[in-house]
């Protein structure tokens, strides 16, 4: 979703539920999650560079992708684990696809290409209206949040486009409400998908 629609919050509660049941959680971000990936998202989200290029921006993306998934998140799920990431291939698509204007074809051969063809076995799209986002961001805004309003709209437009698309693998949640509200609708997409808290 789009930045202040509380999925980092999500995803800890969401892992906090599934350790109590007896799951190996691993928690990660994108961009980041490694040493080199952390270096990269500090590019991708300073100020001072505002206007990088669309095309250099997903590539930006892409390689923190690639070492993430080689690095972190391949060797996890060989290990049984379950992962949670915030962010991860559909961003790439709402945010450079859909954002930037770039096409969601090119944003996925990139990212087949950049992540060995790891695909998330399910994605939440925490959806919230654009301007209840933008009310809860408190801090001064990185490169992306500092968008213009036609930007963020275009991203959100993606996002649901791509629940069009991709309905046996994206998941819409109302992100309006409480956060135990949320997580509430959170674990019952992801008891109905993969049921993981029947046990």
């Amino acid at each position: 979703g789009l930045d202040g629609c509380g999925k980092s919050t999500q995803m800890e509660l969401l892992a906090a539920g599934l350790r109590e049941r007896g799951y190996v959680v691993l928690v990660t971000r994108e961009p980041g999650g490694t040493v080199l990936g952390e270096a990269i998202r500090d590019v991708l989200l300073d100020p001072r560079y505002h206007g990088m290029s669309a095309r250099a921006e997903a590539l930006l993306y892409a390689a923190a992708r690639a070492h993430l998934v080689r690095q972190v998140i391949r060797p996890v799920l060989e290990d049984g684990q379950v992962v949670l990431c915030d962010r991860y291939l559909d961003s790439s698509l709402a945010y450079q696809g859909y954002g930037r204007g770039l096409g969601i074809e090119d944003i996925i051969t990139l990212n087949v290409w950049a992540t060995e063809c790891l695909f998330p076995d399910l994605t939440l799209f925490l959806d919230l209206d654009d301007t209840l986002c933008s009310e809860r961001l408190t801090a001064v805004p990185d490169r992306l949040e500092a968008e213009d309003e036609d930007f963020h709209r275009r991203v959100a437009e993606g996002y649901r486009e791509l629940l069009t698309l991709h309905p046996h693998r994206i998941r819409r949640v109302d992100a309006r409400g409480t956060e135990a509200e949320v997580q509430e609708r959170v674990r019952a997409v992801i008891e109905e998908e993969l049921e993981l808290f029947s046990h």
